[in-house]
């Protein structure tokens, strides 16, 4: 039975989009992709249905907080499911995200440090600000639940 996903903390958005750029996706058949943390100590398996409706991961987000994990927002901006700017991408790549996150533990600490790195990249935090609300209010309305993904 599909379970709703609730909506992932803002800087999951910038997340996804550094794991972008820095090439840790790897999309595979049937919906099925993998993605590497950035420390590279873990992989998350995740599938996500052709219209983004249905999606599950291995991410600790998404598997004991049950909302959509920075993995499916990856996923989904790769297929064309959610906004994606390169732009943006790029000034997030190399930002080390767990260890931001385990020493901050404090995701508006972590959003507030990483809109710095950006904004000495070129990237203006309004500019961050209105991609999080359009990639959010994009994610609503695709409103994905939490599904067993099919046997390949």
């Amino acid at each position: 039975m599909p379970k709703p996903l609730s909506m992932p903390p803002r800087i999951k958005v910038l997340e996804a989009l550094g794991s972008i750029a820095d090439g840790r996706i790897r999309l595979m058949d049937g919906g099925r992709a993998e993605v590497v943390s950035s420390d590279g100590s873990r992989k998350y398996s995740v599938w996500v249905s052709s219209d983004g409706r249905e999606a599950y991961s291995t991410d600790n987000g998404t598997v004991y907080r049950g909302y959509v994990g920075y993995p499916i927002i990856a996923v989904m901006m790769v297929k064309g499911l959610l906004p994606y700017r390169e732009d943006l991408a790029k000034a997030l790549r190399g930002v080390k995200w767990r260890a931001l996150n385990e020493k901050y533990k404090r995701y508006w600490i972590v959003e507030k440090i990483v809109k710095s790195i950006a904004s000495k990249r070129g990237v203006r935090p309004e500019d961050i600000d209105a991609f999080v609300k359009e990639t959010l209010n994009a994610l609503r309305k695709l409103s994905p639940s939490l599904v067993e993904p099919p046997r390949p």
